[in-house]
């Protein structure tokens, strides 16, 4: 019998802001991609309509693709005809696939759960600082230079604080499993989630309504999907109890900006917002100056030597298609009704 012939290695291309890939994809991840794959590093394409672009689009079998790349429609795919992978570094792709991709059948991975880890860290660390109030504190501790008296810290602390997760997507599933350590009763909404799966995460399943009404601390982790489009609204931002703290790591579409404007100037709610609408905010926000807003510059996910998990991850799933595997973080068409 003849013996079996090695698997030709794909043909690879990079799609993607080029100022991502030396953190993404430092030497010895880059050495790995050209192990598995026919790869130029120095091609790296971010405008699909340039004429060299044509060239590399006929010849690919992998895109790699990450911030910055355009979206991959009817158009780009026909100049794409052995196209059969996707690898995303990056986070959720839904601004980058879409029927046309799934229509041809092209599979599709994402480092998403990669992205998830410091989002979920990040959400962590703002409610074991809102439990202590530290960001009021602060601000009284520069205007004072005093320390508090015992009646200003009586309700500070995180013993038995009711925490609430909206979403029990890849980011909110990493933070129930970074909450079960601490003293928290932690309430859960997910339309898709049983009751019995919410116990094994570590969560109590309760309706929308319910959690907001019910929780210290509320955190959104919920997909931005029509269905979800400002899901808090004026209405729902009224349930959450007198000076309870909303954080949002997910997207600012979620919340009705100004309903969410109008609780914050009052100084009922305090919040910490990682995204908002519009993103940025225009110079003129009230929600610059506030003291009860802790806002932050959409650092949750992935930044400097955080992508380099990202990487990591597209790099294992090319050398398991390069080897004739599995993808082990594919993403699917019905996954993108859910996850975040």
């Amino acid at each position: 019998m003849p013996s079996p012939q090695p698997l030709q290695p794909p043909r690879a291309v990079f799609a993607m802001d080029p100022v991502h890939l030396p953190l993404l994809f430092p030497p010895a991840l880059m050495a790995r991609l050209r192990q598995a794959a026919d790869l130029d590093p120095g091609l790296v394409l971010r405008d699909f309509t340039d004429p060299a672009a044509a060239e590399a689009l006929a010849t690919a079998d992998v895109l790699i693709t990450g911030w910055g790349c355009p979206n991959l429609d009817a158009d780009v795919l026909a100049a794409a005809p052995r196209l059969r992978t996707v690898l995303h570094a990056a986070g959720s792709v839904r601004s980058l696939v879409g029927e046309a991709l799934w229509e041809r059948g092209i599979s599709v991975s994402s480092a998403v759960t990669g992205n998830a880890v410091p989002v979920a860290e990040y959400t962590l660390a703002m409610i074991l600082l809102a439990g202590k109030d530290a960001f009021t504190h602060r601000e009284r501790f520069r205007a004072t230079h005093a320390y508090p008296p015992p009646a200003e810290t009586a309700h500070i602390g995180n013993v038995g604080r009711r925490i609430g997760v909206i979403g029990a997507s890849r980011v909110g599933r990493r933070l129930l499993e970074l909450l079960r350590p601490f003293d928290f009763t932690v309430l859960l909404h997910d339309p898709y989630v049983s009751p019995a799966e919410a116990t094994v995460l570590g969560a109590q399943l309760v309706a929308l309504d319910d959690l907001l009404s019910q929780c210290d601390i509320v955190s959104l982790h919920a997909p931005d999907i029509p269905e979800t489009y400002r899901m808090l609204d004026a209405g729902r931002l009224a349930l959450i109890r007198d000076g309870g703290v909303l954080i949002n790591t997910s997207r600012g579409a979620l919340i009705d900006p100004e309903a969410l404007t109008d609780e914050l100037v009052s100084g009922r709610l305090y919040a910490v917002l990682d995204v908002t609408e519009p993103e940025p905010l225009p110079a003129g926000s009230p929600l610059y100056r506030l003291p009860n807003v802790f806002l932050t510059p959409h650092i949750a996910g992935s930044l400097g030597n955080e992508l380099e998990r990202l990487g990591r991850i597209v790099v294992e799933e090319l050398e398991r298609l390069a080897a004739g595997g599995d993808l082990v973080h594919e993403v699917r068409h019905t996954d993108l009704t859910r996850v975040a």
